[in-house]
């Protein structure tokens, strides 16, 4: 038996043998279309904020009013469903959150994501399930144990922690363990981070950030009159999170649940990562996760919203490469909006779209977009215009084509274009 072969045995027995269990795979959700997009490409759960007292107090957030409608829409899908709570609490919003929390226990939000320890006490209060974030640091077993005697029935560990620090941690405590697989990384220690404060009195740890570190910076020496221009290396910003080329390696850890970073990110994003994440965690339950697969996994994740991938802490500490080498996204993709689909046709699955800008043709990959859609990728191989097949469309024409997943009138069409080239082509 060679090697290889040896070694997918081994993972094979070692998986039916009961002792590796399918981690959870949960995903972000900044809005409806997130949320919907998340569902259809395989979350076991999402996690979302609130208008108040989370960390990504910039993105786009549902309100209290939308708890009850996102649960039972989870609660249908058999999703599971986090809210975070997760920025610090000021004394005259202690009463806030009393009513955010009851109004979570009362909806069926299964755990509340918080670090600050007025949340912990009222999620104790209302005999609420909660997760100890990230923000809290815990790095080691005795801080684990801490929090799971106050009632943590999970806890995400602290970015900094290397693969062998959670194995180790892991295998001392009887709390779940959860930690990031894919997303932002922040230059602060588990992105407690004064300079967005500093700068434009918009805290971090208030959900505030409005990212200063991705930027270009110069540095000047006042006395000798020279300055340098930080803009090759961008020293402050961290590539992203990516472990799809070790993911395998996190499984067989026993982390109890990855999590996905971006609720400030787009749909489409959270359609592809959602959807290479789910098909890589089951692959390996089927023992047909290879390096090949992998690598095509990897080249997938590079189509959205990047800014370069790093294996983050996972094998020691980051180096001078895991920085960025540039401002904004190095995904190889755009989309490019074209126009929106006039029509659905449920019973032959065809899609009635008017392009109200640029052109497409035959075998262009297409994003079709909406609130209630979530995002359908797909990549027509027949137009027909006014009952004639035809290879390209232009702006102003009406076509159809065949579409399998559901759609609905006035969703957004995109066409999906290599960064390289210009936005007409193909």
């Amino acid at each position: 038996m060679s090697a290889k072969l040896g070694h997918k045995y081994l993972v094979f027995l070692y998986n039916m043998s009961g002792k590796v269990k399918k981690p959870e795979l949960i995903a972000p959700a900044g809005d409806w279309t997130m949320l919907i997009a998340a569902i259809n490409s395989g979350a076991d759960a999402i996690y979302f904020g609130l208008d108040k007292l989370n960390m990504r107090a910039n993105a786009k957030n549902f309100t209290l009013d939308d708890v009850h409608s996102v649960v039972s829409l989870c609660k249908e899908k058999k999703v599971k469903v986090h809210l975070a709570l997760n920025s610090i609490v000021f004394e005259n919003e202690i009463e806030e959150l009393d009513k955010i929390i009851s109004e979570a226990k009362a909806a069926g939000v299964d755990m509340i994501i918080c670090w600050d320890t007025s949340v912990i006490m009222k999620c104790i209060e209302h005999k609420i399930p909660f997760c100890v974030s990230t923000q809290a640091s815990v790095s080691n077993s005795l801080a684990a144990e801490f929090y799971q005697k106050l009632g943590a029935k999970r806890i995400v560990l602290a970015r900094e922690c290397t693969l062998d620090k959670i194995r180790e941690i892991k295998s001392k405590v009887d709390v779940e363990i959860e930690t990031f697989v894919h997303g932002a990384m922040c230059v602060a220690v588990s992105g407690r981070c004064f300079m967005s404060h500093e700068i434009f009195n918009k805290s971090a740890n208030r959900g505030e950030c409005i990212q200063p570190c991705r930027r270009e910076y110069e540095i000047r020496d006042i006395d000798g009159g020279y300055s340098l221009l930080l803009g090759r290396d961008y020293v402050m910003s961290p590539k992203d999170l990516c472990t799809i080329n070790f993911i395998d390696k996190l499984i067989e850890a026993k982390i109890d649940a990855f999590k996905i970073e971006g609720r400030k990110r787009s749909p489409e994003y959270i359609s592809k990562v959602v959807s290479v994440y789910r098909q890589a965690i089951d692959l390996y339950f089927e023992n047909k996760l290879d390096e090949k697969t992998k690598q095509n996994f990897y080249k997938e994740l590079e189509k959205v919203y990047n800014r370069g991938f790093s294996n983050g802490f996972y094998f020691g500490e980051p180096t001078g490469s895991d920085f960025s080498t540039a401002y904004g996204s190095s995904a190889t993709t755009r989309k490019v909006y074209i126009g929106k689909v006039l029509n659905y046709y449920k019973k032959s699955k065809i899609a009635y779209i008017s392009l109200e800008t640029g052109n497409i043709k035959v075998g262009s990959s297409l994003y079709i977009i909406g609130k209630t859609t979530g995002v359908v990728e797909l990549k027509p191989n027949k137009f027909i215009k006014d009952n004639i097949s035809v290879e390209e469309a232009m702006k102003g024409d009406k076509i159809t084509f065949e579409c399998e997943d559901l759609i609905r009138e006035n969703d957004k069409v995109y066409k999906i274009v290599n960064v390289k080239e210009n936005a007409t082509s193909n």
